[in-house]
């Protein structure tokens, strides 16, 4: 049977007598979900072994890969080594990445000659450890295994019977000016990998920029080499043993550290990381790490699968940003020199700032401070907060939603990053716009630009709004840039400065300008004041419209100003045409849950009265978009974003503005959800009555007291409540009269 056979799932149901929850909670981890396209869709994630936040990632090569083609795929046969890789998400691409590969028989360096057939059979793949039997063209079998610390891996390979042994260590590729160099006395091969396919889309070229490499060995080689070293071809190095002495094969341990700042300071990652040759350690201490990062969920009333997929989502959830600062030093991709302190990059802001950071600061917020704190030191070091470094500006996707992870940042409680600096970079993402602002169209990944921060904005200040007919993506950007004006003036707003809260706070209502009455829907507009054409097709990277949408369209951008739902509501002529137009969004096929923007649509019944709407679409959504498969993501990962809606959304409620603290509630899929919360206190959802048939909220109450309104806020978990429903098969008028107040009223 195959091993995801019979998993496609209704997470509306539960089974009453479903499995207690492991203490292990590892092994409740399937890295294959979101690797495989398939029935729902394609996750572009891979199986990584590394722990949360993990400087490097490391996972088998079962592609070459580039921008849009991560390394790993399920349904790839061939293995052509394994990876240290800092990728991501599908549409970003690598940089510093370094590859191993172990061969018996004739020298072969190119991905094609060294490739050996696996099967998931003969597979093992766990958030702390990879194992994986191979076959090579002459039919002999070798035994690859790996388990990973912060910024190191632990490698060991097995030879077969009779065969001599070859480690082959990929610097670069093809047309890169990588470097590698073996030291027989201390058994190391080192070097650097330059490449980092943010060249090609931001600003900075970098000269300093290198992945650099330690790769140590246990066993003494008896042959040693480089190769590629004139420039044709990858460039690397490779050793050879002698024939294993033993009827059973040999194998090989591998060390391997990597840094952004020095050889010598990979060789130190190693030595404080893996100190000694013991495998079974490295790995028994990472599974302790993510044991305890998973644990702090637990689950009652859920099937072997729904755990799976949850448990696989926090995992996912957990991976970024990631770590890019090496024992209080690190290197900026921002002004290439190297500084003191704490650094983080991966922020896939435009989709993370909408449900992943708000679940970090859940369930990770002692990596708050300093992920806000790296977010500034880019802006002193580069000019401007990025929207997605990698590690460099990228100038990908629209707004400074950098904005929002500062708001929040402040709005929950949290220090330990320095508030002045917070706000000069808002205030310069809101003021300031980029360099040759009204010369550019600012398209889609359009190289060797200036940083783009907010596109448009010297229009957006003048007119109200962004024109399609002079800026790229203009009237998303609109609604955006409103959105992150709010958060501008929350800044400003903790910060204790008054009249810049009320400057922003009434620029944020920009957006109103693009709704169209006679529509219904938000519409671009251009420089003259007149509506642009409505556009019927949704964008694509690329292939953007003159209606002005980034990846999406008129109706997936109506309800896009997140901070003033209730405005709109108003707008739209009151509860009852804002709900009949919500639910043409949703039979018209508008909703498209594998992009972000139409991520908290489910949620918005809540804003007009009829709650149970919004119970019944978003168990549909998770029912549809996610499951325990390789396909069981609908759409890029996005470094957490999808995974973090699910978790969410099983709890029971989803941050539909994140920076406001409120939490809007759908319905809870599982018996009890706990969540352990670092201050020692425990967040918990019942609900009573849940099943595949009862997903409508009947009665609900937060620790005991009724509560009326599909609103619970950050305090009221970080305080250990306890909210409980009862849950039935039939719509009920739970919750239906609150409303939410409009901006400025």
């Amino acid at each position: 049977m195959s091993l995801f056979a019979g998993t496609l799932l209704s997470f509306a149901a539960f089974d009453p007598s479903a499995i207690a929850q492991q203490h292990d909670a590892v092994s409740e981890v399937n890295p294959y979900i979101g690797s495989g396209s398939g029935p729902i869709g394609y996750g572009g994630t891979m199986p990584f072994v590394t722990p949360p936040f993990g400087m490097t990632d490391w996972t088998a090569q079962t592609r070459q890969n580039r921008l849009s083609v991560v390394s790993y795929k399920y349904e790839d046969t061939h293995i052509q080594g394994f990876m240290g890789t800092h990728q991501p998400a599908i549409w970003m691409g690598d940089y510093g990445y370094v590859t191993l590969v172990p061969q018996v028989g004739e020298l072969a360096t190119t991905p094609e000659a060294r490739q050996m057939e696996f099967t998931h059979d003969d597979e093992v793949t766990r958030p702390d450890y990879y194992s994986v039997q191979m076959t090579t063209k002459d039919g002999s079998r070798l035994r690859a295994e790996m388990t990973a610390t912060e910024r190191c891996a632990y490698m060991r390979f097995h030879f077969p019977q009779g065969a001599a042994g070859r480690v082959l260590v990929e610097a670069s590729r093809p047309g890169i000016a990588g470097s590698a160099n073996v030291d027989d006395v201390h058994l190391e091969i080192t070097g650097y990998n330059p490449d980092r396919i943010d060249r090609n889309l931001g600003p900075f070229a970098l000269p300093n920029f290198k992945g650099y490499f330690v790769v140590q060995f246990r066993q003494r080689w008896e042959r040693a080499a480089t190769y590629g070293m004139d420039g044709t071809g990858a460039r690397g190095a490779y050793v050879e043993f002698a024939q294993p002495p033993s009827e059973d094969g040999a194998y090989i341990d591998v060390r391997v550290g990597t840094s952004f700042i020095s050889i010598e300071q990979a060789r130190e990652n190693l030595k404080r990381e893996i100190p000694a040759w013991d495998f079974e350690a490295v790995q028994k201490k990472l599974r302790a790490t993510w044991n305890d990062k998973l644990s702090r969920i637990s689950l009652e009333g859920a099937s072997d699968d729904q755990r799976k997929t949850i448990y696989t989502a926090l995992y996912h959830a957990l991976l970024y940003p990631r770590v890019f600062s090496e024992y209080g030093r690190y290197y900026s991709a921002f002004d290439d020199k190297i500084h003191q302190g704490e650094s983080y990059t991966a922020y896939s802001i435009w989709d993370t700032f909408r449900a992943e950071h708000s679940m970090l600061t859940l369930l990770a917020p002692e990596r708050i401070p300093g992920m806000i704190t790296a977010l500034l030191q880019d802006y002193k070091e580069g000019g401007w907060m990025p929207k997605w470094p990698n590690p460099s500006y990228t100038n990908i996707m629209i707004g400074t939603h950098a904005d929002s992870l500062v708001a929040e940042a402040l709005r929950k409680g949290f220090t330990g990053f320095d508030r002045k600096t917070a706000w000069d970079a808002v205030y310069k993402d809101a003021m300031t716009p980029p360099d040759g602002d009204t010369t550019r169209r600012w398209l889609d990944r359009e190289e060797h630009t200036p940083y783009e921060a907010r596109g448009g904005l010297t229009y957006y200040k003048q007119l109200g709004y962004i024109p399609t007919d002079k800026t790229d993506e203009a009237s998303s950007r609109t609604i955006e840039d409103s959105y992150d004006d709010w958060c501008v003036a929350q800044v400003a707003k903790a910060l204790g400065r008054e009249k810049d809260y009320q400057f922003f706070l009434h620029r944020s209502l920009n957006y109103k300008h693009l709704y169209n009455p006679a529509l219904g829907l938000m519409n671009g507009k251009t420089s003259d004041g007149a509506w642009a054409p409505i556009g019927g097709t949704r964008d694509t990277p690329g292939n953007r419209s003159v209606s002005g949408w980034t990846e999406g369209d008129a109706w997936v951008y109506t309800w896009g100003g997140l901070h003033d739902i209730p405005a709109l509501l108003e707008m739209m002529g009151g509860a009852d045409k804002y709900n009949v137009k919500l639910d043409e969004h949703f039979a018209g096929k508008h909703n498209n849950h594998s992009n972000e923007p139409s991520h908290h649509y489910g949620y918005l019944y809540d804003y007009a009265g009829q709650p149970w709407k919004t119970q019944a679409k978003v168990r549909e959504i998770a029912n549809a978009e996610y499951a325990n498969l390789p396909s069981g993501i609908d759409g890029d990962d996005d470094c957490g974003q999808m995974s973090s809606w699910l978790l969410f959304t099983a709890m029971g409620f989803y941050p539909v503005n994140p920076a406001s603290g409120d939490y809007m509630i759908g319905s809870p899929m599982f018996a009890k959800f706990s969540l352990k919360l670092a201050n020692g206190k425990t967040f918990t959802v019942k609900a009573k009555n849940a099943s595949k048939a009862n997903i409508y909220i009947q009665s609900a109450t937060l620790n005991g007291k009724p509560l009326n309104k599909p609103v619970i806020r950050y305090e009221d978990i970080m305080q250990g409540s306890t909210l409980e429903f009862v849950i039935g098969p039939e719509p009920s008028k739970w919750a239906s009269a609150w409303r939410g107040v409009p901006i400025g009223k």
